[in-house]
């Protein structure tokens, strides 16, 4: 599912399950973290995370999970969580292209890259309300820290994805773009990276991350999110909302534990 390209000093991943809009595993996500390491032994200068087919990553491939015994802590405390700090990490400028759906995990993602370039057609947000689960993968602090309060409650409640324009209009992302010049403006963003002060960008990118961690606690609010995930497991909406989901039929919630 994951593939990995290098051509002059520019790493390329791609996330390749289109069938499934990208929606990531446990394998996948471990595939995607071994990526990246071996993008960083090469000693690529830049790197670009794209999304093959319709979507960037539309969350986490739920397909086969049985809500009654859902290990969710184990997924997002001990698989994504992980992955999306050794993203940030990452020693050299990171790209990342939104389009179609960029959800949950697909959030995390973006979330966790440097620099994101957005296409127009894209949609962001939280729909998790129809899974009985709540926004995950550092969400909640993106979007308290960008929108405010009251529109982030807004996007939970009502489910209403945000277009790219709208995303990056509310300061949640980089750049917005039609959608069939994205991905080409992203590889040339990356190769003019590529080519800069490297040492430079570096540096940069420790005193971005330290300003964001102590700005909003990203980890500390992502764990605060796993472990209510965790949580809701054991919720009779959560199992209605996954049997749902993979029934493809609308939820019957009742409200209750």
């Amino acid at each position: 599912m994951i593939e990995l390209e290098i051509r002059d000093g520019v790493a390329e991943i791609t996330l390749n399950a289109p069938a499934k809009l990208n929606a990531l595993g446990e394998a996948a996500l471990a595939e995607l973290g071994e990526a990246y390491d071996q993008a960083e032994f090469t000693g690529v200068r830049a790197l670009v995370l794209r999304g093959e087919g319709r979507a960037f990553c539309a969350g986490r491939d739920i397909a086969g999970v049985d809500p009654r015994d859902d290990d969710v802590q184990g997924y997002l405390g001990g698989r994504v969580e992980p992955l999306l700090k050794r993203m940030s990490r990452f020693p050299a400028p990171t790209f990342a292209v939104a389009h179609g759906a960029c959800l949950g995990v697909g959030l995390g993602l973006l979330i966790a890259s440097d620099i994101v370039y957005v296409a127009d057609t894209a949609k962001i947000g939280s729909p998790f309300k129809n899974l009985g689960a709540t926004l995950d993968s550092g969400g909640h602090a993106l979007f308290v820290e960008r929108l405010g309060a009251h529109r982030t409650m807004d996007l939970i409640v009502t489910g209403r994805l945000m277009s790219g324009a709208e995303a990056v209009a509310a300061g949640l992302f980089s750049q917005v773009f039609p959608a069939d010049e994205v991905l080409e403006a992203t590889r040339a963003a990356a190769h003019e990276a590529a080519s800069g002060p490297t040492q430079a960008f570096i540096a940069s990118k420790r005193l971005v991350a330290d300003l964001r961690d102590h700005r909003h606690g990203l980890w500390a609010s992502m764990s605060d999110e796993n472990r209510a995930q965790a949580a809701l497991c054991d919720t009779d909406d959560y199992r209605e909302g996954f049997a749902a989901f993979q029934e493809k039929r609308t939820p019957q919630f009742t409200g209750r534990g």
